[in-house]
């Protein structure tokens, strides 16, 4: 089954792959990109939509570090808690155990 799982995944990303350069090759038209107040450098259209990809992606990663990191410290501190009430319980079945006759 997991060698299956692995096939699959392999024809997917060999699908994007070939997407990706017949997506390169298709956009070969060499335009500047005029951002309002800055005009930058003629590049194909394809470079010019990859870089918008990669740094929406880049944005979006540093937008969700903040609920990543605020998460993994709810994560902590509820790991923390419970380790310290399993503490407690053993604690009191040992002294429950004690007190019987």
């Amino acid at each position: 089954m997991r060698w299956l799982k692995g096939l699959i995944l392999a024809i997917i990303l060999l699908i994007v792959l070939l997407v990706g350069i017949l997506f390169a090759v298709n956009n070969q038209q060499a335009l500047p990109l005029n951002l309002i107040w800055i005009e930058l450098p003629a590049a194909s259209l394809s470079v010019w939509l990859l870089v918008s990809l990669t740094v929406g992606v880049l944005l979006g990663m540093l937008a969700m570090s903040g609920v990543y990191l605020r998460l993994r410290t709810l994560l902590t501190r509820a790991q923390r808690h419970n380790q310290q009430q399993r503490k407690e319980l053993d604690r009191l079945r040992v002294q429950e155990l004690k007190e019987l006759p």
